[in-house]
């Protein structure tokens, strides 16, 4: 089609200057694990200044303790006590969830948060065990070894699960992995966390009709099967006391939802009903009349478990894998939301930094007969509503929980389990987030399907195929996104320079004799093929819109390149037979505002010589000037030669 060397407005591409390889790769590695840069403080700084900052670092109370003030303290005290009110019959609750004794869900709430006070990063995040991981323990090790007939294996495979999820955890955090967190997306949290939620609260059926033998799958069918195949074996005084303690529940919800400032009811009756149940049971004996009760729990702290954890165990494989899983899940939910109410106060917590928190924290924990603790939405949002200033308000809770292990343990012997069934029940219904999936309808299907799957997959699978469908789905989805990319024809904006998708703009024009085209995304190894199929798709089809519309063949082809942020030797590759294949119709190949990266690969690869500098543009405005101004030129120059011809036969 000629040169474009008489185009005297063209303003050249340049190419960047390459960087020595170790360098290219140690900014490479730099923004994939330390994006935020946490070294930058440490620069221009005395060693002895370098030490307090790196002590800080690992250990924020170093930094904002000195800052504390008493005013601080009224509120973190008044917020702690507040949520041991919650963290107490919730500990009992969720133990109970997990098949162990209800004493250790008491244990859990008093070491991990004091540790968590020093080294997390979050005001806000209460510190806790969780409902859903709880299900993954008694669903993943149950199927090892039975928690009625090996109570004290079971209870020692708890512990080393634990053990390996903290490693898990703090090792993610050590290595700056957290990104791979980010692979649990919204959509599949919601689905995971919704179908985790439903099967909980049927499986609380169990406590509320006071059933014995109930069975240890966590699918619906198995649930429900167990449910309606010991009819006979319902307790109509325990399904009573159920109804009606979970009517209690639902009801200091909705008034703390109905206005902000009776948040405390909502957060005072888990503890309530513990307190009405147990009055309830004592003065009527009604665990003589079928009504289950928790019985004795021995008083004092945390005693050792270091020589409980089952490093020789024949089920040391099922304690790691399901350390990893609940170490995951752990993870997701506390850093979502620990980020979730770090947003509404307007700073900034460490992702890292929380998974070393919570590794370590689990980490002794497993040494001090805890089991897996995290950041439960439940206990943050009372915690956040009770007014926390900071991480202090943990360690009240811890101290609150202290007390109640060495006092008023004997006071819950009379709790009945159907109490405890009604508050995991209330609790679990507030992570069916319906909302959050008609959302997802609204703005994204594919999100949606993405939440479906994980729902169905925990309800009518299990948890753990609930999880391994809700990441396959989100990395399928990363796969086809990757994989086919978005291609588009762009048009020019009337009275403007501007070009935009045409299937976007209605009013975008488009440019006679010339194809611009925008690819979406990086071109490698798993797109080359698909783009070079659909690049030439797009100029077949366009060659039989303007014939069967008799309009100006096609001459140009424009790829706008702004989008593509790198390409790799495949792409480089598929460039150069594209050329060759729009030069063999007879057309030209234009890049318009290829990135630095391309422009060094083009370079390397002698592909800008093969294109030719002066096809490579800086915007697609002046690579369809250039264009313009070559097909008016060869129009007068066409109808020059037509003249000449007439002039010579005459």
């Amino acid at each position: 089609m000629g040169s474009t060397g008489e185009y005297e407005s063209q303003r050249r591409v340049p190419v960047p200057h390459s960087k020595p390889f170790l360098k290219s790769l140690q900014a490479r590695l730099k923004e994939t694990f330390f994006p935020d840069d946490p070294f930058r403080q440490f620069k221009n700084q005395p060693t002895s200044s370098k030490f307090l900052l790196g002590l800080q670092y690992f250990v924020p109370i170093i930094e904002w303790a000195p800052h504390y003030t008493f005013d601080f303290f009224k509120a973190d005290l008044i917020a702690g006590i507040t949520v041991a009110s919650l963290a107490v019959p919730q500990g009992i609750s969720y133990a109970s969830l997990a098949s162990i004794p209800p004493i250790i869900g008491l244990y859990s709430s008093f070491v991990p948060p004091l540790l968590y006070a020093m080294l997390g990063s979050s005001r806000d995040l209460a510190v806790g065990t969780v409902a859903v991981a709880s299900l993954l323990i008694s669903s993943m090790l149950g199927k090892e070894v039975s928690p009625t007939e090996n109570p004290k294996q079971y209870v020692q495979l708890v512990f080393t699960a634990t053990f390996f999820a903290g490693v898990f955890q703090a090792s993610l955090g050590i290595l700056r992995l957290g990104f791979i967190v980010d692979f649990l997306s919204h959509a599949t949290i919601v689905g995971f966390m919704g179908g985790a939620a439903t099967i909980v609260c049927f499986q609380q059926l169990k406590g509320i009709l006071g059933l014995i033998h109930f069975t240890h799958e966590t699918d619906l069918v198995s649930v429900m099967r167990s449910v309606f195949s010991q009819i006979h074996q319902w307790r109509w005084e325990s399904a009573v006391l159920g109804c009606c303690f979970l009517f209690f529940l639902l009801l200091t919800r909705y008034f703390s939802k109905r206005k902000a400032a009776f948040f405390w009811i909502n957060a005072m009756a888990p503890l309530t009903t513990v307190i009405l149940g147990s009055l309830l049971v004592y003065l009527t004996h009604a665990e003589k009349h079928g009504v289950q009760v928790i019985g004795h729990l021995k008083k004092g702290l945390n005693p050792p478990s270091a020589s409980d954890l089952a490093f020789g165990s024949s089920h040391l494989m099922a304690a790691i894998k399901t350390g990893i899983v609940i170490g995951i899940i752990g993870l997701a939910e506390g850093i979502a939301v620990g980020r979730t109410f770090a947003m509404f106060k307007n700073y900034h917590i460490d992702g890292n930094k929380e998974m070393i928190a919570f590794g370590m924290m689990n980490i002794a924990g497993s040494c001090t007969s805890c089991y897996l603790t995290a950041g439960p939405f439940s206990r943050t949002a009372v915690n956040f509503n009770a007014g926390s200033r900071s991480a202090v308000s943990n360690i009240v809770m811890a101290t609150a929980v202290m007390f109640t292990l060495l006092f008023l343990t004997p006071l819950f012997h009379y709790t009945p389990l159907v109490v405890l069934s009604s508050i995991i029940i209330a609790a679990m219904l507030g992570l069916l987030d319906y909302e959050a999936a008609i959302h997802l309808w609204k703005i994204d299907k594919f999100d949606f399907f993405i939440c479906l799957g994980a729902y169905l997959g925990v309800v009518l699978g299990s948890v753990e195929i609930g999880l391994i469908i809700a990441i396959t789905v989100s990395l399928l989805r990363i796969i086809l996104f990757v994989a086919r990319p978005r291609t588009m024809v762009l048009g020019n904006i009337p009275n403007s320079g501007i070009y935009r998708s045409m299937d976007q703009y209605q009013i975008a024009n488009s440019v006679p004799g010339i194809l611009i085209l925008q690819i979406d995304a990086p071109v490698f190894f798993a797109n080359a093929s698909y783009l070079r199929e659909r690049i030439s798709r797009w100029i077949y089809e366009e060659e039989d819109r303007l014939k069967s519309a008799g309009e100006a063949s096609l001459h140009y082809v424009i790829l706008d390149l702004s989008a593509v942020g790198s390409i790799d030797t495949s792409g480089i590759s598929m460039l150069e037979e594209l050329m060759k294949n729009v030069h063999r119709k007879g057309l030209q190949l234009l890049l318009a505002n290829p990135q630095s990266e391309m422009m060094k690969k083009l370079d390397k690869s002698k592909l800008i010589d093969k294109i030719g500098q002066g096809w490579i543009f800086l915007t697609v405005e002046e690579a369809v000037s250039a264009c313009n101004f070559m097909l008016h030129t060869c129009k007068a120059i066409h109808v020059a030669v037509d003249q000449n011809a007439e002039e010579n036969k005459v």
